[in-house]
């Protein structure tokens, strides 16, 4: 049985998360994990009746014991069939979340968004999460809601009920990988929508800044970028011909586009290239456009 560990903290953004990774473990049919790390308590004295650490620990562990339980608890009682486990761990946060995903088949995770210096810090334990394990994770803003993943019906409202939004894949041409084409394809075929794919390109990075007036070539590049993406795309559809597919070959990063069509999908999927340096892990900067600025819940798929 697959398994889907969220990560909880009982934020706003955690509790989307829980939402977002139980709809998805009960598409897959898959063991939804909820995990709490404990947070480092700072030793303090308390001389005139204050709460010392060991009394901030206990309240610290009863208060995490009670959020497993309720968010447990919550989610059952929509998905009575979805099976359940909950645990609190002694690690700080980065170490517990990366040995659960060791032991997971996706980790998901809430997001405040990255886009400013404050953002940066606050999203510090998803980023670091992100950069360094070797599984999937998806990162879901607080907000997310089910309807948000499905278009609206016959009236223009909100609806959990129709057809969802197409799933966006951002696609390097220079290394298709199989782990991300493979996660996207199976994310739209789960959801049966369309899969849009996006590959950004630049004719100055291919011929210099003085391709960018030429409007003949810039024309030719445009249309070897399209080929190679059907070229890359083509064994895709053979393995997956229930998937409508959508292809944009775009001038320039990729990252805006992405972040552009991540207003009207249900899901944003991007690789991450393994790196194994001694500093560790890094998010490439098309990734890191879409993490801080996406709306939809973004796939980070790692890769060699």
């Amino acid at each position: 049985m697959p398994v889907i560990t969220v990560g909880l903290d009982g934020s706003p953004e955690s509790l989307a998360a829980a939402d977002w990774a139980a709809r998805e473990a009960a598409q897959q049919e898959a063991l939804l994990r909820l995990v709490h790390a404990e947070e480092p308590v700072v030793p303090v004295y308390a001389p005139l009746g204050g709460i010392s650490a060991p009394g901030v620990l206990a309240a610290q562990r009863a208060w995490a014991a009670h959020l497993l339980r309720e968010t447990e608890s919550r989610l059952a009682l929509r998905r009575p069939d979805l099976r359940i486990t909950a645990e609190e761990t002694r690690q700080e946060a980065v170490p517990a979340l990366l040995s659960a995903a060791e032991h997971s088949d996706l980790l998901v995770l809430g997001s405040r968004g990255l886009g400013t210096v404050t953002g940066f810090l606050v999203g510090s334990v998803a980023l670091a999460v992100v950069a360094r394990t070797e599984r999937p994770v998806v990162l879901v803003r607080a907000g997310e809601r089910a309807e948000d993943e499905h278009l609206p019906d016959a009236g223009g409202a909100a609806s959990d009920t129709t057809p969802y939004r197409d799933v966006v894949l951002g696609l390097d041409l220079e290394n298709p990988a199989d782990a991300v084409l493979e996660f996207a394809f199976e994310a739209a075929r789960r959801r049966a929508s369309g899969l849009r794919v996006v590959h950004g390109w630049n004719p100055a990075a291919v011929y210099g800044y003085g391709a960018a007036l030429d409007s003949g070539l810039n024309a030719e590049l445009a249309q070897e970028a399209r080929n190679g993406l059907s070229e890359a795309l083509r064994p895709w559809r053979d393995k997956f011909p229930g998937v409508e597919i959508s292809e944009q070959a775009v001038i320039g990063g990729a990252g805006r586009h992405l972040v552009h069509a991540s207003r009207d999908a249900a899901l944003v999927v991007v690789g991450r290239e393994q790196r194994h340096a001694p500093v560790g892990g890094r998010i490439g900067p098309v990734t890191h456009a879409v993490l801080q600025h996406a709306s939809a819940p973004v796939a980070v798929v790692p890769h060699d």
